[in-house]
């Protein structure tokens, strides 16, 4: 029997027979369940690679392989997005905020296993990533398939979206709380019922999911040792301005490298630096090596000197301030690490190097004033709140931060530090990066879903589609009488003068030729000296902000639309105001 009959009868089935919100309720529950599996995948794919590329070899070889993998990991990564998915893999969570923003929800079908495979083979040989992105990517291709499948609406296909990036993050940390803030803050989710209750579902069932397949602790296995001390709140805030200003350097380091590896164009160019500097930098700290989450609990256990285990530095592992230092330069070396790793063509996410340096910076913290003498704080508790601290000044997500450190310790004792770092975090990276590290890209081109209402309607509507290409145009060098006879046959009360290379010269209307268009002695005008220019012009990439200010600022009706300096066509302002009141009351429906 034809699929597409099938599939006709089972859409008019769905509809006479379930409500729309319980079948939503229950693609969210598959959803969840599909991102939970997802994440075991992603997890269990690099634990298998990492062992069985470390199977076999002495110590000593190993250390100097940590050069080598890398390498390997980036060339089979850049091969496989080259001649096998022949598609670009996007960084996660970016490409799913532009998909949701600018590709009406849609995700291709290659993004629910292209992120899986191409993230596992960088991690699993080293690159200095994390995992949650591409699994955050995966889930969100997930729900936006499942809502093509149905052939449900922008809204709905966008929900479903929404509840794959929280089954993803609810699989990979354990924490369904902080998954469920993390949509609301990363992905701006409005906290309504319609959308509260499919998250509750897709988070709980990918919990349970990865609970069953990987066991309670998926991610750490940590227990808070240390009471919090009322005494220690000054040191907390000060950890809050710290952990803020090194999120700064932690965005505008990254963007700096991947601006310089955005100037080199072939593909295996940028991998042969990319991966040989990344190399160069894990043979000399191998800490840097993959997601870091062993070192982040060697520094939970204040274990700290492990660091230098397996590197040149390992005679210095007895003089403490040394260690400071080294831990201090580990967490620049790590932004500086991930970068590389995705100049070079890797696929991963920037969850886990912030949690990395987090635990780094909130460690030396304490440590360091332990050291001088100055105060007794517990390393353990600066450690963990420390995590908090980047996560909140990075991601610009600082309720998600507090719960999911709250969440992955098992208890709330460490609740007031935590609100108190991530938010003088938060603001201090706010201040300096008025974007976070995911949504940079997309603020500078305009492309950013907000929680302003007008602005994120603005975002979603799209200027080709509302290009008028109807008018009849006209050459420069033809006459008055030539315009006579387009007039005649035109419905339009303007016409674009285009020449043969298809560049606007200018625009004609019928106020400006009315007087002398019925006076046959004037037919041999030539229409170069009739024509006027107009007020403005509209790019066909400008994003909605930028034409509704030309129009304002113009006072035009219409504007001519030029890709490359070439005429398009016209957009008109009465055009645009019914598109925006359609986009606007199918965006506040509830």
């Amino acid at each position: 029997m034809n699929v597409n009959k099938v599939m006709s009868k089972f859409y008019l089935w769905r509809v006479k027979h379930i409500q729309h919100k319980h079948f939503v309720l229950f693609l969210s529950l598959i959803v969840g369940l599909l991102s939970g599996l997802a994440a075991v995948i992603i997890k269990n794919s690099v634990h298998f690679i990492q062992h069985f590329i470390s199977t076999g070899f002495t110590e000593n070889i190993h250390n100097y392989l940590y050069f080598i993998f890398p390498l390997v990991g980036l060339f089979l990564t850049v091969v496989l997005i080259k001649y096998v998915i022949r598609r670009p893999v996007g960084h996660g969570i970016p490409g799913v905020l532009y998909a949701i923003s600018k590709k009406n929800s849609i995700i291709k079908s290659f993004g629910i296993y292209a992120s899986v495979i191409t993230s596992a083979l960088t991690v699993g040989f080293g690159g200095s990533v994390g995992l949650e992105g591409p699994t955050v990517s995966t889930g969100g291709a997930l729900g936006s398939n499942l809502g093509r499948l149905f052939k449900l609406d922008y809204k709905t296909t966008t929900l479903l979206i929404g509840c794959g990036a929280v089954g993803a993050m609810s699989g990979i940390f354990n924490a369904p709380i902080a998954a469920l803030v993390f949509a609301l803050e990363v992905f701006m989710f409005d906290l309504t019922l319609t959308s509260m209750i499919p998250f509750l579902v897709a988070s709980v069932s990918a919990a349970l999911t990865s609970r069953m397949m990987l066991g309670d602790n998926v991610l750490f296995d940590i227990q808070i040792q240390d009471a919090f001390l009322t005494s220690d709140v000054p040191f907390y805030m000060l950890l809050g301005v710290f952990t803020g200003l090194i999120s700064v350097y932690f965005n505008k380091m990254f963007w700096f490298i991947e601006d310089l590896f955005d100037k080199l164009k072939k593909p295996f160019l940028r991998l042969l630096i990319g991966g040989s500097l990344l190399g160069v930098l894990i043979f000399f700290v191998p800490p840097l090596y993959g997601e870091g989450f062993v070192t982040i609990k060697m520094l939970f256990s204040g274990n700290y000197t492990s660091i230098v285990n397996n590197s040149l530095l390992y005679d210095f592992q007895d003089n403490t301030l040394i260690m400071l230092g080294l831990l201090f330069a580990l967490l620049l070396f790590k932004v500086i690490a991930s970068a590389l790793t995705f100049g070079a063509g890797g696929v991963g996410g920037v969850f886990a190097p912030s949690l990395f340096v987090g635990a780094s910076g909130g460690f030396v913290f304490a440590k360091t004033l332990n050291h001088l003498g100055l105060t007794d704080l517990s390393e353990s508790n600066f450690t963990l709140v420390g995590m908090a601290g980047l996560i909140a000044g990075v991601l610009h997500a600082p309720l998600t931060s507090l719960f999911l450190i709250a969440e992955i310790t098992s208890g709330y004792e460490l609740i007031i530090p935590l609100m108190i770092t991530a938010t003088i975090a938060y603001l201090t990276s706010k201040y300096f990066v008025p974007h976070s590290i995911y949504n940079m890209q997309l603020a500078k081109r305009g492309e950013l879903l907000t929680r302003h209402k007008d602005k994120a309607v603005l975002t979603l509507m799209n200027l080709e589609t509302e290009v008028e290409k109807d008018f009849n145009i006209i050459d420069p060098d033809s006459t008055l009488g030539d315009l006579v006879k387009v007039v005649s046959l035109s419905k339009r009360n303007l016409f674009p003068v285009v020449d043969e290379e298809g560049l606007l010269r200018g625009i004609i209307t019928l106020d400006h030729i009315r007087e002398i268009m019925f006076k046959p002695e004037m037919y041999d005008v030539k229409i170069e000296s009739l024509m006027i220019q107009p007020r403005d012009y509209i790019s066909l990439d400008a994003n909605m902000e930028v034409v509704m200010e030309k129009f304002s600022q113009s006072n035009a009706w219409n504007l001519p639309v030029l890709e490359n300096d070439k005429y398009v066509g016209f957009v008109s302002k009465s055009k645009l105001f019914n598109a925006y009141r359609k986009m606007l009351i199918n965006f506040s429906e509830d």
